[in-house]
C-alpha cells in the first residue's frame, strides 16, 4: 500500500510540475475551458477574465459587447423593460455572440472618463469606446449633456457601430431632433391600444424575418409613427390597417403605411428598429426573440443584409 501510494504522490507531484511550466497563450486561470485565443467559444463570459484587468483594457481579444441602455429616470418603468433587457442579455450568453453590460443610467454615454456621483472615475467603468452596440429601451426625456450627444451620434455614424432600439425607444428624445433623425421615425400615439392585429412582413430576406410567413397575427401595443420617411429606411414589418378602425381618435395618419419595424444606415453605422414588445409575455415569443437577436446580429456587423429603401408595396391599398 505504502509503494502504491508513494507512486500515486510522485504522479500528482509530475503533474503539477508541468502544469507550471508549460506555456500558456490567454491566462485565463481555472476558468480556461472553452476557451480559444482567449475568446470564449461557448455559452457566458469567462468568469476569470471578467475580473481580470487585460479584459478591461481590451488587452486580451473578447467578443463582441452590447450595451443595453435604459434610462428611465425622466419617463416611466414600462413593464417589459427588465424582461426584455435579460432577454437580450441571455441570447447573448447562451449563445457567445456577444456579451452584454446592462446600465439604467447614461453615464456610459460617453467617450471620456466615467466618473461616479463624487467625480472620481469608476473602477473598470466603460465608455462608447468600449462597446460594438447598443441596445436602447429608454423612454421619453433622458438627461444628456451637449457631449454626451455629440459621442452618441458619433457611435453610429462616425465609428460605425450598432444600434438597436425597442419598442418605447421611439418616444426618447422628442426635444433632440438629431436622435429622430438617427432612429428613423417617432411615437406618434397608439390609437387602438392593445390589440390582436395582422402585421406584414416586407422583407423576409432580412435576418430574423426568414422563418415568418408574409402575414401574421401579433397581440402588441401597436404604435402610429411619425416624422419617418421610406426613403430613408428599408422597412422589414408593418401593420395590416386595413383590418383596423381608422375612425378612432388618435389616428393621424390617412394612408396605409404604418411601418413596425425597420433598418437604415446612419453614416457608417447601423440603426435598427422595431415597435414590438409591450408586454413582458411578447420577450417569450421565439419569433420576438429572434427578430431581435438577429437585429443585433447584424448591428454588430457579424451578418450583412440589403437595407435599400423601397416605396410602399404596390399592392398595399389606399385608405378611403
Amino acid at each position: 500500500m505504502r509503494t502504491r501510494a508513494a507512486l500515486l504522490f510522485l504522479l500528482l507531484l509530475t503533474s503539477l510540475l508541468e502544469a507550471q511550466t508549460t506555456p500558456t497563450t490567454n491566462r485565463q486561470g481555472t476558468a480556461d475551458l472553452g476557451m480559444s485565443y482567449g475568446i470564449r467559444i461557448g455559452p457566458g463570459m469567462n468568469s476569470a477574465s471578467v475580473g481580470d484587468e487585460s479584459y478591461h483594457n481590451n488587452a486580451e481579444p473578447h467578443r463582441k459587447r452590447v450595451l443595453a441602455w435604459i434610462d428611465i429616470s425622466n419617463g416611466y418603468q414600462h413593464d417589459s423593460v427588465s424582461h426584455a433587457v435579460a432577454t437580450i442579455e441571455r441570447l447573448g450568453y447562451e449563445t457567445g455572440a456577444y456579451d452584454t453590460f446592462i446600465r439604467t443610467d447614461s453615464h456610459a454615454i460617453t467617450k471620456g472618463t466615467v466618473t461616479g456621483s463624487d467625480g472620481q472615475p469608476l473602477l473598470y467603468a466603460k465608455n462608447l469606446n468600449d462597446f460594438d452596440a447598443i441596445f436602447f429601451f429608454g423612454v421619453r426625456e433622458i438627461d444628456l449633456a451637449a457631449s454626451q450627444k455629440k459621442d452618441l451620434l458619433a457611435f453610429v455614424h462616425d465609428d460605425g457601430k450598432g444600434f438597436v432600439a425597442a419598442h418605447a425607444g421611439a418616444t426618447a428624445f422628442f426635444s433632440w431632433p438629431d436622435f429622430g433623425e438617427m432612429l428613423g421615425g417617432r411615437f406618434d400615439e397608439h390609437p387602438w391600444g392593445i390589440t390582436d392585429a395582422p402585421v406584414l412582413v416586407e422583407d423576409n430576406n432580412f435576418p430574423g424575418m426568414t422563418n415568418l410567413p408574409p402575414t401574421f397575427q401579433h397581440i402588441d401595443e401597436y404604435y402610429q409613427i411619425k416624422d419617418f420617411s421610406r426613403a430613408r429606411a428599408h422597412v422589414l414589418l408593418r401593420l395590416d390597417v386595413s383590418k383596423l378602425d381608422m375612425t378612432v381618435p388618435l389616428v393621424h395618419h390617412k394612408e396605409a403605411d404604418f411601418p413596425l419595424a425597420w433598418a437604415k444606415s446612419y453614416g457608417k453605422g447601423r440603426v435598427y428598429y422595431s415597435a414590438l414588445g409591450h408586454d413582458p409575455s411578447t420577450w417569450d415569443d421565439r419569433a420576438v426573440q429572434q427578430m431581435y437577436f438577429e437585429a443585433l446580429r447584424w448591428a454588430l456587423h457579424l451578418t450583412d443584409a440589403e437595407i435599400t429603401p423601397r416605396p410602399l408595396p404596390a399592392e398595399a391599398k389606399p385608405l378611403r
